[in-house]
């Protein structure tokens, strides 16, 4: 993407109200939660999948995923975090605790005492694993893809600059949007640039809506950072003894697989998948080979129970 164009979609950013008019001209659907509004896809027949997506970039990460599920023959949940893509930015802390309950609020809608495959991207895997812990036997497995939330983990220099009250918030203010825009689309490994483009306008177009730099920043502090409470939930989860994997990108920059020893003490009944070559969101730019992956533990699970 050229400057120019890069400046052009950053000029929108936070500039616009999430209001009943641009709600209407949006795709997907929208729930009105305790928690606050939701915005979600919903598709397929089948046993249920659920996909939570992690820090900043909106459900669109699973576009190949979500349908490759779907052509599979299951029925699969998509939605935005409170905070990100068109979901609402209410005025709270955005702690684990709080994206667990809009997680159970929405399942308990749309899959009422049906369990289901739960997965979780990045900060996603903190927010599953927080779910699992505070409702046991709603998920049938768990698959966490590169997933956030490892008491090993060694923040980078801008986490802990903006973890800083007062002087991080300004400075988060300041530079958050164009970061979370550039930093996220770095990460692809696998795909041409015009998809990278793609991938860049589709994360600009949530990121116009006032209240996001803020949703994020409140999430860093309170869910990434908070990596004791979200180790805790990990085990937890495990021990459960529900059917877990994990898929983590060997060359990914923004939660090293380093962590994956920690996830494995914690969890240990995890099975590891490695893909050598691959970033943070190979999810996203690598979405054959993520399915290649999980498609086998669905059917073994499916198979065992």
């Amino acid at each position: 993407m050229t400057k120019e164009a890069l400046q052009a979609l950053l000029q929108q950013a936070q500039t616009k109200e999430l209001t009943p008019e641009e709600k209407a001209k949006a795709p997907g659907a929208f729930i009105d939660l305790p928690c606050g509004f939701t915005h979600y896809e919903l598709a397929g027949e089948g046993t249920p999948c659920v996909l939570v997506h992690g820090y900043a970039t909106p459900y669109f990460i699973y576009d190949k995923l979500f349908q490759t599920l779907v052509d599979n023959g299951y029925r699969v949940l998509r939605y935005d975090l409170l905070g990100r893509g068109l979901s609402e930015r209410v005025d709270a802390v955005y702690s684990a605790d709080l994206f667990a309950r809009q997680l159970s609020e929405l399942t308990d809608a749309i899959f009422p005492d049906t369990p289901f495959h739960l997965f979780g991207t990045s900060m996603g895997g903190t927010v599953t694993a927080t779910f699992c812990a505070q409702h046991p036997g709603r998920a049938k497995s768990v698959i966490w893809l590169a997933p956030a939330g490892m008491d090993t983990f060694r923040p980078p220099f801008y986490m802990k600059l903006a973890n800083i009250r007062g002087i991080g918030g300004v400075i988060f203010n300041a530079i958050g949007e164009k970061t979370l825009l550039t930093k996220c689309a770095s990460e692809a490994t696998h795909v041409l640039q015009d998809e990278i483009d793609g991938f860049m306008r589709k994360f600009a177009y949530a990121l116009q809506y006032k209240g996001f730099v803020r949703c994020t920043l409140s999430s860093l502090r309170n869910t990434i950072l908070a990596t004791e409470k979200a180790t805790e939930a990990y085990a937890a989860t495990a021990a459960q003894g529900l059917p877990l994997l994990c898929v983590w990108g060997e060359e990914d920059r923004t939660m090293p697989i380093y962590q994956a020893e920690r996830l494995q003490e914690v969890c240990p009944q995890v099975q590891l998948v490695r893909f050598p070559g691959s970033g943070h969101i190979f999810v996203f730019d690598e979405g054959e080979r993520t399915a290649d992956a999980v498609l086998p533990f669905l059917r073994s699970v499916e198979a065992s129970r």
